[in-house]
């Protein structure tokens, strides 16, 4: 019994001591949150998009060196010679799971989805991804670069 209570004591004196400390939710001990990056839609309403927008939207020239990027860094491997699919999803589609405004786009090649978009944020500069992107939005048009041959 004597040895029970001794135990209790010192457990006691932790917590009297731990009392007098700042809480963890709100003091200035406490570690802050961690950034938190949205993958996939956001609930709600439809949000404007991001203040940034394509500079390469209308220039054939970047459109060519996105088809050159596609290729280079073998987005085919997962999305198909063309864009068609194949592990991963269509470009050609209408419907996008993440969205298709240029700025969703560039999002998703930046960060990266779940289930197989790996992020290619340390590989590509943001030049490069716009490039990609100006490709990816050809593809269905008659602007496309190497189009599949019509059946």
């Amino acid at each position: 019994m004597r040895r029970l209570r001794s135990g209790i004591g010192v457990a006691t004196c932790l917590l009297a001591s731990a009392c007098g400390s700042a809480p963890p939710h709100g003091g200035a001990t406490a570690a802050p949150p961690p950034a938190i990056t949205a993958v996939g839609p956001l609930p709600g309403p439809p949000r404007p998009a991001p203040g940034f927008g394509n500079p390469y939207t209308d220039d054939r020239t970047a459109l060519g060196e996105g088809r050159q990027l596609f290729v280079r860094f073998n987005c085919s491997g997962c999305h198909g010679g063309r864009g068609g699919g194949g592990m991963g999803p269509s470009l050609r589609d209408v419907d996008w799971i993440y969205g298709n405004r240029d700025a969703q786009l560039f999002s998703s090649i930046v960060e990266g989805r779940a289930h197989g978009m790996p992020s290619w944020q340390t590989r590509l500069t943001a030049d490069q991804t716009w490039k990609l992107v100006t490709y990816i939005k050809s593809l269905r048009t008659r602007n496309e670069p190497q189009a599949p041959p019509t059946q």
